[in-house]
């Protein structure tokens, strides 16, 4: 889980002893602390905290950092969850947003079991930890989103290979693949590559071998990318796209792109 990583990062980086998050539960203004690091007892563990209420609903409610020196004698923070915070010990404490397209998706805290300023210093490295999840979360939300769209069957028939119906699901099949190795959960992971099994779903075998980086290139150049859009979008330096396209090309017996392209669907690699 994405959490379980983002709070390991966030002691590593602020040296912080404790740290402890979760994620806004869907069509509800509340989040449920799932993930615990450095804790010594499970106090906090499965505690759903409010919007507005302490200092993680706090954060959630003004979608900004906050942070306490003393967390039971703060007067900045409602106490609804003193119990379970000094249960555990804790002090001085900050809560981080995780925003995703101005909506909250969740919080990250970090604490210490004395009571003292933990800087601007601190504050700034927790937020890029939050800001990794940010990208993750908005990356897998895209995945997510294409494959709700993705046409699940490729057209038949004798308009099968052309029309704007079957590009559209060209680029659907090309922006999955270029998705897929950004993704960290394995499972959605495996979900977008299956989906791109379905979408050639009905073409032949696969005659030819292609490594998946050569792949993802040719699924770029089939949906109209250069070589420099392929290289934004998969992540790749516009040389390294080159390299896998000519190997692509020397598998499938081509001499353009184009008839990479054409040798690749006529053998089942791409829709």
């Amino acid at each position: 889980m994405e959490m379980r990583g983002a709070l390991a990062r966030l002691r590593r980086a602020t040296g912080l002893p404790v740290a402890f998050g979760g994620l806004v539960e869907p069509g509800r203004r509340r989040m449920r602390i799932s993930e615990l690091n450095g804790a010594a007892t499970p106090a906090l563990r499965g505690l759903a905290v409010t919007s507005g209420n302490g200092l993680g609903g706090k954060a959630v409610a003004l979608a900004r950092p906050c942070a306490v020196t003393d967390y039971s004698l703060s007067r900045q923070i409602s106490h609804e969850y003193d119990t379970a915070v000094a249960a555990e010990g804790l002090r001085s404490v900050l809560a981080i947003p995780v925003v995703v397209r101005r909506r909250v998706r969740g919080v990250l805290y970090g604490a210490l079991r004395t009571a003292q300023p933990l800087g601007d210093r601190t504050l700034n490295l927790a937020v890029d930890v939050a800001r990794d999840i940010e990208q993750t979360l908005a990356v897998e939300d895209e995945a997510r989103g294409l494959l709700a769209a993705a046409r699940p069957e490729p057209p038949t028939g004798s308009a099968a290979g052309s029309g704007a119906g079957w590009e559209q699901v060209r680029e659907a099949h090309a922006a999955l693949r270029a998705l897929a190795p950004r993704i960290a959960d394995p499972l959605l992971r495996a979900e977008l590559l299956h989906a791109c099994g379905l979408l050639t779903r009905g073409t032949p075998p696969p005659a030819v071998a292609l490594a998946p980086r050569e792949l993802d290139v040719l699924a770029c150049v089939a949906a109209g990318a250069t070589n420099a859009a392929a290289a934004e979008r998969l992540g790749l330096r516009p040389e390294t796209v080159k390299g896998y396209l000519g190997s692509a090309m020397r598998k499938l017996g081509a001499h353009t792109r184009g008839e990479a392209v054409v040798a690749a669907r006529r053998t089942g690699l791409l829709p």
